[in-house]
């Protein structure tokens, strides 16, 4: 913002001739006088409203999908942070995925003049009209002032211009600068609302029971009821004429005793 300067009643003059008084007058030793005020007027307020969900956390990262669908990435949320959640105070690693955010911003504008007021008393030691004028203070230091374009002094009574200046005459000056300036305030709150718990299914309708009944136990193997036929009758044939054979032998043998 730009700077709004103007100069009181100017450089305004007397002459010490006939001990005329000065208009005003300083401390003893004072060189150039400073003085800053400040005045406000009535402020203005604006605010906001930001609605998203969680979406993801780890850590210090927050990842929350906006109210119009944009996906928003907060990094390194400060633990300072706090969010309201059903009157508790929740930092940034109590937030789950689902939770519903809300963040009302105030900003309060104050506009503000800063006005800074220059005074000095001296006499004047040279002077380089129209440009530049070098007074002895008080303290008996000189020091060089530049002199605004087209100024005018009042010099007993009369308006003249640096021209009309002359070595000796003891001067007063005031220069005032107002400075507009706008004063910016944010506060920020942000709540939250937990995520909502899954829907119970109404009371007349159909719940599926699924009912796990275990496998029944291998049945243990049956004895077979009968030999299984691995053998042929040949060996039984052999063993039969081998019978007859022995008992022919022994009848003969007797026989043949008797």
């Amino acid at each position: 913002m730009n700077a709004k300067t103007h100069w009181v009643q100017t450089w305004r003059l007397v002459l010490l001739v006939g001990g005329i008084c000065l208009a005003f007058s300083l401390g003893a030793k004072a060189q150039v006088q400073t003085n800053t005020s400040e005045s406000a007027q009535a402020p203005t307020s604006e605010t906001t409203v930001q609605r998203g969900e969680v979406v993801h956390v780890s850590g210090n990262d927050l990842i929350v999908k906006m109210e119009d669908g944009t996906i928003k990435h907060i990094a390194n949320v400060p633990e300072s942070a706090r969010v309201t959640v059903d009157g508790k105070e929740l930092g940034v690693h109590d937030l789950k995925p689902g939770m519903k955010l809300e963040k009302t911003i105030t900003t309060t504008s104050t506009p503000k003049v800063i006005t800074t007021v220059k005074s000095v008393t001296g006499k004047i030691w040279q002077i380089t009209p129209p440009t530049s004028v070098i007074l002895t203070l008080e303290d008996g230091t000189n020091q060089k002032f530049n002199i605004p374009k087209d100024q005018k002094f009042n010099v007993d009574g009369q308006m003249v211009d640096a021209w009309g200046l002359k070595k000796g005459m003891k001067i007063s000056a005031t220069k005032v600068v107002e400075e507009p300036m706008t004063e910016v305030e944010q506060q920020a709150k942000v709540t939250g609302q937990m995520p909502p718990p899954p829907p119970v299914p109404p009371s007349d309708a159909p719940i599926l029971i699924a009912l796990v009944t275990p496998a029944p136990a291998p049945a243990a193997a049956a004895a077979p009821a009968e030999l299984p036929k691995t053998a042929s009758f040949l060996p039984l044939l052999g063993l039969l004429g081998m019978l007859s054979t022995v008992s022919s032998f022994g009848l003969w043998a007797i026989r043949k005793i008797v």
